[in-house]
Protein backbone atom coordinates (compact mmCIF):
# COMPACT_ATOMS: atom_id res chain seq x y z
CA UNK A 1 0.00 0.00 0.00
CA UNK A 2 1.39 3.48 -0.85
CA UNK A 3 2.62 5.60 2.05
CA UNK A 4 0.41 8.39 3.36
CA UNK A 5 1.57 11.68 1.77
CA UNK A 6 2.51 14.53 4.09
CA UNK A 7 -0.37 16.70 2.85
CA UNK A 8 -2.83 14.15 4.27
CA UNK A 9 -1.41 14.33 7.79
CA UNK A 10 -3.03 16.62 10.34
CA UNK A 11 -1.66 17.66 13.75
CA UNK A 12 -3.61 17.04 16.95
CA UNK A 13 -5.02 20.32 18.24
CA UNK A 14 -5.81 20.54 21.93
CA UNK A 15 -7.13 23.91 23.06
CA UNK A 16 -9.74 25.20 25.48
CA UNK A 17 -12.18 25.34 22.56
CA UNK A 18 -11.66 21.70 21.57
CA UNK A 19 -11.97 20.68 25.23
CA UNK A 20 -15.24 22.61 25.51
CA UNK A 21 -16.68 20.87 22.43
CA UNK A 22 -15.73 17.44 23.80
CA UNK A 23 -17.20 18.31 27.21
CA UNK A 24 -20.55 19.41 25.78
CA UNK A 25 -20.79 16.30 23.59
CA UNK A 26 -19.93 14.06 26.53
CA UNK A 27 -22.38 15.76 28.90
CA UNK A 28 -25.18 15.35 26.38
CA UNK A 29 -24.18 11.71 25.68
CA UNK A 30 -23.87 12.51 21.97
CA UNK A 31 -21.91 10.73 19.26
CA UNK A 32 -20.13 12.47 16.40
CA UNK A 33 -19.02 11.16 13.03
CA UNK A 34 -15.80 13.06 13.76
CA UNK A 35 -14.91 10.39 16.34
CA UNK A 36 -16.80 7.41 14.95
CA UNK A 37 -15.41 7.64 11.43
CA UNK A 38 -11.97 8.89 12.51
CA UNK A 39 -12.27 12.05 10.45
CA UNK A 40 -8.87 13.69 9.81
CA UNK A 41 -10.43 17.15 10.16
CA UNK A 42 -11.73 16.53 13.68
CA UNK A 43 -9.27 18.79 15.49
CA UNK A 44 -9.74 21.61 12.98
CA UNK A 45 -13.53 21.47 13.30
CA UNK A 46 -13.45 21.22 17.09
CA UNK A 47 -11.13 24.23 17.24
CA UNK A 48 -13.79 26.18 15.31
CA UNK A 49 -16.44 25.13 17.84
CA UNK A 50 -18.26 22.72 15.56
CA UNK A 51 -18.86 19.00 15.07
CA UNK A 52 -21.03 16.72 12.93
CA UNK A 53 -23.60 14.97 15.10
CA UNK A 54 -24.08 11.22 14.64
CA UNK A 55 -27.56 10.14 15.66
CA UNK A 56 -29.33 6.82 16.29
CA UNK A 57 -26.38 5.12 17.98
CA UNK A 58 -22.77 4.34 17.20
CA UNK A 59 -23.17 0.98 15.44
CA UNK A 60 -24.58 0.34 11.98
CA UNK A 61 -26.85 -2.28 10.42
CA UNK A 62 -24.69 -2.27 7.29
CA UNK A 63 -21.07 -3.20 6.79
CA UNK A 64 -19.57 -0.77 4.27
CA UNK A 65 -15.97 -1.79 3.70
CA UNK A 66 -14.52 1.73 3.89
CA UNK A 67 -16.24 2.88 7.09
CA UNK A 68 -14.82 2.75 10.62
CA UNK A 69 -18.24 2.59 12.29
CA UNK A 70 -18.82 -0.98 13.48
CA UNK A 71 -21.66 -3.16 12.22
CA UNK A 72 -23.76 -4.65 15.04
CA UNK A 73 -27.29 -4.99 16.36
CA UNK A 74 -28.26 -1.43 17.37
CA UNK A 75 -29.92 -0.37 20.61
CA UNK A 76 -33.44 1.14 20.62
CA UNK A 77 -33.57 4.81 19.70
CA UNK A 78 -32.86 7.33 22.44
CA UNK A 79 -36.03 9.42 22.36
CA UNK A 80 -34.29 12.23 24.25
CA UNK A 81 -31.52 12.49 21.66
CA UNK A 82 -33.23 15.14 19.48
CA UNK A 83 -33.60 17.43 22.50
CA UNK A 84 -29.97 16.86 23.49
CA UNK A 85 -28.82 17.61 19.94
CA UNK A 86 -30.74 20.89 20.02
CA UNK A 87 -29.26 21.82 23.39
CA UNK A 88 -25.75 21.11 22.12
CA UNK A 89 -26.34 23.26 19.02
CA UNK A 90 -27.41 26.12 21.27
CA UNK A 91 -24.57 25.70 23.79
CA UNK A 92 -21.99 25.53 21.00
CA UNK A 93 -23.49 28.65 19.44
CA UNK A 94 -23.73 26.97 16.06
CA UNK A 95 -25.06 28.95 13.12
CA UNK A 96 -24.91 25.86 10.93
CA UNK A 97 -25.55 22.34 12.25
CA UNK A 98 -24.79 19.10 10.40
CA UNK A 99 -26.54 15.90 11.45
CA UNK A 100 -25.78 12.46 10.07
CA UNK A 101 -26.61 8.96 11.24
CA UNK A 102 -25.70 5.34 11.16
CA UNK A 103 -27.87 3.26 8.84
CA UNK A 104 -30.86 1.78 10.68
CA UNK A 105 -32.40 -0.81 8.38
CA UNK A 106 -34.02 -2.33 11.47
CA UNK A 107 -36.44 0.62 11.73
CA UNK A 108 -39.55 0.69 9.49
CA UNK A 109 -38.79 4.24 8.31
CA UNK A 110 -35.00 3.88 8.49
CA UNK A 111 -34.94 6.62 11.13
CA UNK A 112 -36.55 9.37 9.04
CA UNK A 113 -38.86 10.44 11.86
CA UNK A 114 -35.89 10.68 14.22
CA UNK A 115 -34.15 13.02 11.77
CA UNK A 116 -37.35 15.10 11.66
CA UNK A 117 -37.51 15.23 15.46
CA UNK A 118 -33.92 16.49 15.62
CA UNK A 119 -34.70 19.24 13.12
CA UNK A 120 -37.88 20.21 14.98
CA UNK A 121 -36.11 20.40 18.34
CA UNK A 122 -33.28 22.55 16.98
CA UNK A 123 -35.74 24.99 15.46
CA UNK A 124 -37.54 25.39 18.78
CA UNK A 125 -34.48 26.99 20.38
CA UNK A 126 -32.09 28.00 17.59
CA UNK A 127 -32.07 29.75 14.23
CA UNK A 128 -29.14 27.61 13.02
CA UNK A 129 -29.30 26.37 9.45
CA UNK A 130 -29.51 22.58 9.29
CA UNK A 131 -27.86 20.11 6.93
CA UNK A 132 -28.67 16.42 7.19
CA UNK A 133 -26.57 13.60 5.73
CA UNK A 134 -28.78 10.55 5.49
CA UNK A 135 -28.62 6.89 4.48
CA UNK A 136 -30.65 5.78 1.45
CA UNK A 137 -33.69 4.60 3.49
CA UNK A 138 -33.75 1.73 0.93
CA UNK A 139 -35.37 4.23 -1.41
CA UNK A 140 -38.55 4.30 0.71
CA UNK A 141 -40.53 7.30 -0.55
CA UNK A 142 -42.61 7.52 2.62
CA UNK A 143 -39.39 8.01 4.57
CA UNK A 144 -38.17 10.59 2.06
CA UNK A 145 -41.50 12.42 2.35
CA UNK A 146 -40.95 12.70 6.11
CA UNK A 147 -37.53 14.21 5.43
CA UNK A 148 -38.93 16.63 2.84
CA UNK A 149 -41.67 17.81 5.22
CA UNK A 150 -39.07 18.49 7.92
CA UNK A 151 -37.49 21.08 5.57
CA UNK A 152 -33.75 20.80 6.26
CA UNK A 153 -31.79 23.58 4.58
CA UNK A 154 -29.57 21.01 2.85
CA UNK A 155 -30.23 17.34 2.11
CA UNK A 156 -27.04 15.34 1.67
CA UNK A 157 -26.79 11.72 0.62
CA UNK A 158 -23.39 10.45 -0.45
CA UNK A 159 -22.97 8.32 -3.55
CA UNK A 160 -19.55 7.47 -2.00
CA UNK A 161 -17.87 5.84 -5.01
CA UNK A 162 -18.15 5.11 -8.72
CA UNK A 163 -20.53 2.50 -10.10
CA UNK A 164 -17.93 -0.21 -10.81
CA UNK A 165 -16.67 -0.18 -7.22
CA UNK A 166 -20.01 0.46 -5.51
CA UNK A 167 -20.93 -3.14 -4.66
CA UNK A 168 -17.43 -3.84 -3.34
CA UNK A 169 -17.43 -0.78 -1.11
CA UNK A 170 -21.14 -0.77 -0.20
CA UNK A 171 -22.37 -4.38 -0.56
CA UNK A 172 -25.78 -3.60 0.98
CA UNK A 173 -26.30 -0.41 -1.02
CA UNK A 174 -27.33 0.30 -4.59
CA UNK A 175 -25.87 2.94 -6.91
CA UNK A 176 -29.11 3.59 -8.79
CA UNK A 177 -31.09 3.75 -5.54
CA UNK A 178 -28.80 6.46 -4.20
CA UNK A 179 -29.27 8.50 -7.37
CA UNK A 180 -33.04 8.03 -7.18
CA UNK A 181 -33.07 9.24 -3.55
CA UNK A 182 -31.29 12.45 -4.53
CA UNK A 183 -33.55 12.98 -7.54
CA UNK A 184 -36.74 12.37 -5.55
CA UNK A 185 -35.84 15.01 -2.96
CA UNK A 186 -34.91 17.51 -5.68
CA UNK A 187 -38.03 16.82 -7.77
CA UNK A 188 -40.36 17.14 -4.78
CA UNK A 189 -38.92 20.08 -2.88
CA UNK A 190 -36.86 23.25 -3.09
CA UNK A 191 -34.27 21.81 -0.69
CA UNK A 192 -30.61 22.19 -1.67
CA UNK A 193 -29.18 18.74 -2.45
CA UNK A 194 -25.65 17.56 -1.97
CA UNK A 195 -23.58 14.41 -2.51
CA UNK A 196 -19.98 13.29 -2.30
CA UNK A 197 -17.56 10.58 -3.22
CA UNK A 198 -14.25 9.17 -2.07
CA UNK A 199 -11.44 8.61 -4.52
CA UNK A 200 -8.44 6.31 -4.32
CA UNK A 201 -10.27 2.97 -4.47
CA UNK A 202 -9.23 2.12 -8.02
CA UNK A 203 -11.60 4.27 -10.05
CA UNK A 204 -10.56 5.88 -13.32
CA UNK A 205 -10.79 9.58 -14.16
CA UNK A 206 -13.46 8.69 -16.73
CA UNK A 207 -15.51 6.88 -14.09
CA UNK A 208 -15.35 9.92 -11.81
CA UNK A 209 -16.67 12.01 -14.69
CA UNK A 210 -19.50 9.51 -15.31
CA UNK A 211 -20.46 9.67 -11.62
CA UNK A 212 -20.48 13.47 -11.62
CA UNK A 213 -22.69 13.43 -14.72
CA UNK A 214 -25.09 11.02 -12.97
CA UNK A 215 -25.22 13.30 -9.92
CA UNK A 216 -25.82 16.36 -12.08
CA UNK A 217 -28.68 14.59 -13.88
CA UNK A 218 -30.16 13.78 -10.46
CA UNK A 219 -30.31 17.49 -9.65
CA UNK A 220 -27.50 17.62 -7.11
CA UNK A 221 -26.43 21.20 -6.31
CA UNK A 222 -23.25 20.68 -4.27
CA UNK A 223 -20.58 18.00 -4.51
CA UNK A 224 -17.64 16.97 -2.34
CA UNK A 225 -14.66 14.87 -3.41
CA UNK A 226 -11.87 13.74 -1.09
CA UNK A 227 -9.20 11.10 -0.66
CA UNK A 228 -10.13 7.75 0.84
CA UNK A 229 -7.89 6.90 3.81
CA UNK A 230 -7.96 3.32 5.09
CA UNK A 231 -9.23 3.31 8.71
CA UNK A 232 -7.61 -0.04 9.52
CA UNK A 233 -6.13 -3.13 7.86
CA UNK A 234 -9.61 -4.72 7.94
CA UNK A 235 -10.94 -2.12 5.51
CA UNK A 236 -10.50 -1.67 1.77
CA UNK A 237 -6.96 -0.81 0.81
CA UNK A 238 -6.02 2.48 -0.79
CA UNK A 239 -5.28 1.98 -4.48
CA UNK A 240 -3.92 5.48 -5.07
CA UNK A 241 -3.23 8.78 -3.34
CA UNK A 242 -4.19 11.60 -5.68
CA UNK A 243 -1.74 14.47 -6.07
CA UNK A 244 -2.53 18.13 -5.46
CA UNK A 245 -2.32 18.69 -9.21
CA UNK A 246 -4.88 15.96 -9.85
CA UNK A 247 -7.30 17.65 -7.47
CA UNK A 248 -7.01 20.78 -9.58
CA UNK A 249 -7.90 18.65 -12.61
CA UNK A 250 -10.94 17.34 -10.73
CA UNK A 251 -12.10 20.90 -10.03
CA UNK A 252 -11.89 21.60 -13.76
CA UNK A 253 -13.84 18.41 -14.41
CA UNK A 254 -16.59 19.46 -11.96
CA UNK A 255 -16.90 22.79 -13.78
CA UNK A 256 -17.02 21.00 -17.12
CA UNK A 257 -19.89 18.80 -15.93
CA UNK A 258 -21.75 21.91 -14.75
CA UNK A 259 -21.13 22.16 -11.02
CA UNK A 260 -20.39 25.63 -9.68
CA UNK A 261 -20.47 24.76 -5.97
CA UNK A 262 -18.08 22.13 -4.68
CA UNK A 263 -15.42 21.20 -2.16
CA UNK A 264 -12.64 19.15 -3.78
CA UNK A 265 -9.35 18.37 -2.07
CA UNK A 266 -7.33 15.68 -0.29
CA UNK A 267 -8.97 16.06 3.12
CA UNK A 268 -12.43 17.09 2.01
CA UNK A 269 -15.25 15.20 3.70
CA UNK A 270 -19.03 15.51 3.44
CA UNK A 271 -19.46 18.22 6.04
CA UNK A 272 -16.11 19.99 5.50
CA UNK A 273 -16.77 23.74 5.20
CA UNK A 274 -20.46 22.88 4.84
CA UNK A 275 -21.57 26.33 5.99
CA UNK A 276 -19.46 27.95 3.27
CA UNK A 277 -20.95 25.86 0.46
CA UNK A 278 -24.47 26.52 1.75
CA UNK A 279 -23.90 30.28 1.81
CA UNK A 280 -22.44 30.16 -1.68
CA UNK A 281 -25.53 28.32 -2.92
CA UNK A 282 -28.03 30.83 -1.54
CA UNK A 283 -26.09 33.97 -2.52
Amino acid sequence: MPRLPEYLKRPIIDTETTKTVRRILKNKCLNTVCEGARCPNKSECYSHNTATFLIMGNVCTRNCRYCNISPARPEPLDLDEPKHIAEAVKELGLKYAVITSVTRDDLPDGGAEHFKNCIDEIRKISDAKIEILTPDFKGNKNSLDIIIKSRPDVFNHNIETVKSIFKTARPQGNYECSLEVLKYVKDNSSIITKSGLMIGLGESFEEIEETLIDLKKSGVDIITIGQYIQPSKKHLEVSKYYTIEEYEDLKKLAKKVGFTNYQIGPLVRSSYHAKNTFELEIN
